[in-house]
């Protein structure tokens, strides 16, 4: 069967603003019925208006949900299944960066939570429906920065010490490298691919939500950034290219297969970061 996006059901969080608002935006344009997972109603109702007007359609699902609450992962999930939809496509692209600790209400850390914990448990939870969808694709936004993470412990991905935003947005990075790796491993046969992406530097919102130099780091240098639609290039790139550059579990970057850092490619490491994820997440309890 021939590849398609037309018709076909795309999952995306993160899509009120920067890459996932224009990947959604584009994925519209082309054909796909969309389901968005936003936290913020304002800006989901914007995002909505401006697919309606640049893709000419308002075939848009909005789920609300708080991605930073593993119970609101679980319900978003359960809602999902409840619209009784195929699940063609998954773009797990909401994420964050922090300049200061702030812990979630399951006692996270809440950078890890967001970027890494709750795609873990909500592709997880969804991974049926995927299945039976079948050819379907898991799409991961990850970044270049997971080459800086340094050694992890996936029993406990926050190191000790001085708080580091960064270290940490680096290791969440590396979390969603690893865990599309061990994905695309146990899906290997069922016809789910899984890829993971670098956007690029992009100019967003991104990094606005912290302070002192981060966000001010942030705001100076998005004028050297590329746009938000030519980082969702990528994106859209896995979710609509019949026979994508690369094979499945591999880590994307301007529409080819690029290499991971070490740790990245570490198949053991990954599946000891899935191991200690399902602990966290309170999967490996429920199947």
């Amino acid at each position: 069967m021939t590849w398609t996006i037309e018709g076909k059901t795309c999952l995306v969080t993160g899509a009120t603003s920067g890459i996932g608002r224009a990947a959604a935006v584009e994925l519209a344009r082309r054909g796909a019925r969309l389901v968005l997972v936003a936290r913020d109603p304002k800006r989901a109702e914007e995002t909505i208006a401006e697919i309606a007007g640049k893709a000419g359609t308002r075939d848009v699902t909005l789920l609300r949900a708080d991605l930073a609450s593993l119970a609101e992962v679980r319900r978003v999930a359960a809602e999902y299944q409840a619209l009784g939809r195929p699940l063609d496509v998954l773009v797990n692209n909401a994420g964050l960066v922090m300049t200061r600790r702030e812990a979630t209400c399951d006692g996270l850390e809440q950078t890890l939570a967001i970027n890494h914990y709750a795609p873990f448990l909500l592709t997880n939870l969804l991974l049926e429906r995927l299945r039976a969808s079948a050819p379907a694709r898991v799409v991961t936004v990850s970044s270049m920065g997971h080459k800086f993470a340094g050694r992890i412990d996936p029993d406990r991905l926050e190191p000790g010490g001085t708080y580091r935003g960064m270290r940490l947005y680096c290791i969440s990075k590396l979390g969603n490298v690893l865990f599309t790796r061990e994905l695309a491993r146990r899906l290997a046969g069922t016809g789910v691919d899984a890829y993971s992406v670098h956007p690029g530097s992009v100019a967003t919102r991104f990094g606005y939500n912290t302070d002192g130099i981060l966000n001010w780091g942030s705001k100076l240098i998005a004028w050297t950034r590329r746009t938000p639609e030519k980082g969702a290039e990528t994106i859209v790139y896995l979710c609509t290219e019949p026979r994508p550059a690369g094979a499945s579990g591999d880590y994307f970057f301007d529409c080819r297969a690029r290499r991971t850092s070490r740790s990245g490619s570490d198949l053991e490491l990954a599946r000891r970061l899935w191991e200690a994820s399902e602990r966290v997440t309170g999967l490996s309890a429920t199947g």
